[in-house]
């Protein structure tokens, strides 16, 4: 809630769209002070029922949505909406519209939704909340493939230093593989307990480290006697298992 307090108090307010206990204390916003009143003034107003409660009030106003979901796809569900105010003691009230999400298919439990921004519309709140699927994923294989999140510094400026440009290196290997690829599709490495039909990053970063690998970029051995050669297809076979592991 202090997280959310903040951001919304910015100069350029930055909405956030995250879960919601279905338990949150919601309230009607504060009504409007009358002139001359003493004390502090109320942060909050009448108390609304829980989330939990309206998912099991028969008189909920329930809109059957088509939106898109996970995976690309488009999928039918069912979300109930209103504004409130969450409210804890000791913490900031929050304003917020809130999402409640079932699935017709009862294919997933029923969930909610949070938005700092009250004009924001349910559709748009869920299709964003699904978008977190590809933010987690960039997380992931930025820290198993690049060690963000992994390194060794005590100094919380290195650590505001590092992970910005682990993330931007993220960024440029992704910028530089759709370069080499010139429109053409991304090889698609794949194990026999591992398919895929998509690429992901880790082929991304193996083909700018074979391109990278590829450039003249040592100097020659002095003499002939230290130079092995071996056949271009072994050569390639171990550049492409180097380029996946190192």
């Amino acid at each position: 809630m202090d997280l959310l307090d903040a951001c919304a108090r910015l100069p350029r307010p930055v909405v956030v769209i995250t879960r919601l206990r279905l338990d949150a204390a919601l309230y009607d916003p504060a009504p409007a002070r009358p002139s001359g009143t003493v004390g502090r003034p109320r942060q909050k107003g009448t108390r609304q029922p829980t989330l939990a409660a309206r998912l099991q009030d028969p008189q909920t106003a329930w809109q059957t949505l088509t939106v898109r979901w996970y995976g690309g796809t488009a999928r039918a569900i069912e979300v109930a909406t209103a504004t409130a105010v969450w409210y804890h003691s000791g913490l900031p009230p929050v304003a917020l519209r809130w999402v409640l999400v079932r699935d017709p298919a009862g294919d997933f439990a029923p969930q909610a939704l949070l938005c700092t921004d009250l004009t924001v519309r349910a559709p748009q709140i869920v299709e964003w909340f699904v978008l977190r699927w590809q933010l987690e994923v960039t997380f992931h294989e930025a820290r198993a493939h690049l060690g963000m999140e992994t390194q060794r510094q005590w100094s919380d400026l290195a650590i505001q230093r590092t992970t910005p440009a682990l993330l931007g290196l993220f960024s440029l290997v992704t910028l530089l593989a759709h370069e080499l690829l010139h429109g053409h599709g991304l090889p698609v490495r794949q194990a026999a307990w591992y398919t895929k039909s998509l690429p992901t990053f880790v082929d991304a970063l193996a083909l700018v480290r074979r391109e990278l690998w590829a450039v003249p970029v040592f100097s020659l051995s002095a003499q002939a006697t230290d130079l092995i050669e071996i056949p271009r297809s072994r050569w390639d076979r171990v550049t492409d298992a180097l380029a996946y592991v190192a």
